[in-house]
């Protein structure tokens, strides 16, 4: 346990001292790992899946599928394949969630009569082994939180997107969802603006598109140095 713990906190320097940059499309480390998998056909988009290393460095991927009920005139994400970097420190919290919860070889399923939230899996692949579990509502209160962070982390991925598409489609558009972007970032809806600090460096300083927009994607900046 020593040891995988040494090796994640020297990740976790490296990629500190590195300032979060996200990598090289390709070149994420191998070693331990922590996959989600999030399936809700109610969404959009249904279905994606994250990796994560104990660096921060990660992989997103989802499927656009059909688009939900009353859904279809919006802007809707395409499939997705992308490299991206959260801080170390919240990469960390996930593996250390992961060894308390014995690498996700334990029940997550609270088996309660609640509202379908979306099926979350858990999986760990590491030196001590692998796991898994999958829930839609986990009475386990860490677990449940990790699953409404790692969904989060999905939905400022997503945004990132949607800011990329007004930006080259429909500049106009780009104050409304910058506006629902700082609300979901208040909220915490949306976790790790710095995933998405490329495009909001490319808002800030581009004196083409509104001024309330720059001024927005800088407060955004200035929360994902926290």
């Amino acid at each position: 346990m020593r040891a995988a713990a040494g090796v994640m906190m020297a990740a976790a320097l490296v990629a500190s001292a590195r300032g979060w940059a996200a990598p090289p499309a390709g070149t994420l480390a191998s070693g331990p790992v922590v996959v989600v998998e999030f399936t809700n056909t109610n969404l959009s988009p249904p279905h994606w899946t994250m990796t994560l290393h104990p660096d921060g460095t990660g992989h997103f991927r989802s499927e656009m599928g059909a688009a939900p009920a009353g859904e279809a005139d919006q802007m809707r994400v395409p499939n997705l394949s992308r490299d991206f970097q959260v801080s170390p420190k919240f990469a960390a919290s996930v593996f250390e969630t992961a060894q308390r919860h014995d690498w996700f070889n334990e029940p997550c399923e609270s088996n309660m009569k609640v509202a379908f939230q979306g099926w979350k899996k858990f999986s760990y692949s590491g030196p001590e082994g692998a796991g898994s579990c999958t829930f839609n509502y986990s009475k386990d209160k860490e677990i449940q939180a990790l699953g409404d962070s790692m969904q989060a982390v999905a939905e400022t991925l997503l945004e990132g997107v949607r800011l990329e598409m007004l930006l080259e489609h429909d500049p106009l558009g780009l104050d409304k969802e910058i506006e629902s972007l700082v609300e979901a970032a208040q909220d915490g809806r949306a976790q790790q603006i710095c995933a998405i600090r490329g495009i909001l460096e490319r808002l800030a300083q581009d004196e083409d598109v509104m001024v309330l927009v720059r001024k927005r994607a800088k407060l955004l900046l200035a929360r994902a140095q926290t």
